[in-house]
């Protein structure tokens, strides 16, 4: 991942320092166990655990080295642990293994650990979309369907409707890392021809992971799985952040991306505030959608492996595992530092002088005996009224002879907060399922 969107946290767990330190440990581990079961000496076990190498980049840099020549990693990565650890101890390591247990397991164990970091970003995502959410309970705005002005709503019931969104996102996240948290060293093609089964549930303890059965290759739809949570996370971030471009555009004015001292909005034009966060969440989302189409493409495989979904996975694995977590942390920075604008929201629901309530003056027409149609034909011309002529909806349905409404029951129909009374309902939800 480029340095401008990445994260330190994946930068060290994809890091080939991190990641070879997973596959000496998973080395180390068989080896030991194999000593429970009496195949390899004690006394071996011992001398390599104690005597295994320091992987720093030195280490990388000799594996990089001793790959130039096998031209395979895990092969280059053995022979430069057995080399450091000695004969004849050292040959015992990778004994009954083969290079895709380590690998497959070894990347198992790193997305496992990403899924952590990712649960901890949707959890404070979502509480701090809760505290927006409550702060404005009652913060009266208009809500729109297609583009138009709909009925009224509130800015938190919209905010609780994506918070309770990105924790559906958080539940998709740990069906994935418990699909993703998985061990295999059964061997070429699977059949513990080497390994017995009992090690490898052994080790998967060990790593906190559970073995599963598989052919030479953990089957990828559990990867395919992952990637697709990612682009669902990233998916539901996009849908804030579109919500947010549309109401800062200037002729909506409703919320504003907060505006750092000294931040600049455009490099010609001093006037701009521009929702540059939004819209490079809306960018990376395509990368993420994108990377699970690769994900899906990766699970048919030839026979018991091929490496086609090898290369690949090297890319978007941990391209993928960077933006969700980038993508959380600066959306929750958005949602923190947003500026919402009551008096622009009130101002925009007021600025069709009425026809909002449209609906409810229609139910109120039929709770007193009118025919639906008839109705809707009334209140629909006396909003166009409205609409042409500037004119109060509620003054144009008092003076039209077809409307038999009270001005009691027009008062009421007009009722803001009987409209709303029942918005907080998302909120309430959210608050209770974080």
């Amino acid at each position: 991942m480029i340095k401008r969107y990445s994260t330190q946290e994946t930068d060290a767990l994809f890091s080939e320092v991190d990641k070879m330190s997973r596959w000496l440990e998973i080395e180390l581990c068989v080896v030991e166990e194999l000593a429970t079961e009496g195949i390899v000496p004690k006394e071996a076990a011992a001398f390599c655990r104690a005597n295994a190498p320091v992987i720093d980049d030195a280490f990388v840099a000799r594996v990089e080295e001793r790959e130039a020549i096998t031209n395979h990693d895990v092969a280059a990565f053995v022979d430069v642990v057995q080399q450091a650890i000695g004969a004849p101890h050292g040959t015992w390591i990778h004994y009954g293994l083969t290079s895709t247990d380590v690998v497959d397991t070894g990347l198992c164990w790193a997305l496992r650990d990403v899924c952590e970091l990712i649960d901890v970003a949707i959890t404070n995502l979502a509480t701090e979309i809760a505290k927006v959410a409550e702060t404005h309970r009652n913060t009266a705005m208009i809500g729109r369907t297609h583009g138009i002005q709909a009925e009224p709503t509130t800015f938190g019931a919209k905010m609780a409707l994506f918070g309770l969104q990105v924790l559906r996102d958080r539940e998709r996240m740990r069906r994935a890392a418990e699909g993703i948290s998985v061990c295999k060293l059964s061997g070429a093609v699977g059949t513990y021809s080497n390994i017995t089964p009992a090690v490898e549930d052994r080790v998967a303890a060990r790593l906190r992971l559970l073995a599963v059965p598989a052919t030479q290759v953990i089957a990828r739809d559990r990867h395919s799985e992952y990637l697709y949570a990612c682009a669902s996370i990233g998916t539901s971030l996009e849908t804030i952040a579109v919500e947010f471009r549309h109401l800062q555009r200037t002729e909506v004015n409703e919320v504003r991306e907060g505006f750092a001292a000294g931040q600049k909005g455009s490099s010609a034009m001093p006037h701009k505030r521009n929702p540059i966060s939004s819209e490079t969440i809306t960018g990376l989302s395509r990368v993420l959608r994108g990377n699970a189409n690769v994900g899906l493409q990766d699970v048919p495989l030839w026979h018991e492996r091929d490496i086609s979904h090898s290369s690949a996975e090297r890319i978007v694995l941990p391209d993928s595992s960077a933006l969700v977590l980038y993508m959380l942390r600066r959306m929750t920075r958005i949602v923190a530092n947003l500026e919402v604008d009551q008096q622009n929201m009130l101002r925009n629901l007021n600025a069709l002088h009425g026809v909002v309530f449209s609906q409810s003056v229609l139910l109120s027409m039929v709770e007193q005996g009118m025919a639906r149609d008839e109705a809707y034909r009334i209140v629909q011309s006396a909003a166009h009224t409205a609409m042409d002529t500037q004119t109060s909806l509620r003054d144009v349905l008092a003076a039209e002879a077809g409307v038999t409404l009270t001005a009691t029951q027009l008062d009421n129909a007009f009722d803001l907060a009987r409209v709303l009374q029942h918005a907080g309902r998302g909120i309430d939800a959210l608050r209770a399922s974080i």
